[in-house]
């Protein structure tokens, strides 16, 4: 796993980096995963947000999250509730 630079992690963490793609009724889908991918080749910072009742619980949340991040090669690089950072280091 590659180093994230402190600089990333409170950027993460900020109210600035605003959501740029939300996980809907229809789950993680292979258009939503084709979203979140071309907007990690444009920018190496994103925020992802899952509505309401997508996961049961935290834990549901982290896997579905951790999934995400896998697939799309990025790395998740902060998760507060319903909300991840992903991040493609460059």
């Amino acid at each position: 796993m590659a180093s994230i630079p402190r600089s990333v992690t409170n950027l993460a963490k900020s109210e600035r980096l605003e959501v740029s793609a939300r996980i809907g009724r229809d789950g993680v889908s292979e258009a939503l995963i084709k979203e979140i991918s071309d907007q990690l080749s444009r920018n190496p910072l994103i925020k992802i947000k899952a509505n309401k009742g997508i996961a049961t619980n935290g834990e549901h949340r982290r896997e579905i999250f951790s999934e995400i991040a896998r697939t799309t090669e990025s790395i998740l690089v902060f998760q507060r509730g319903n909300v991840a950072v992903l991040w493609v280091g460059k």
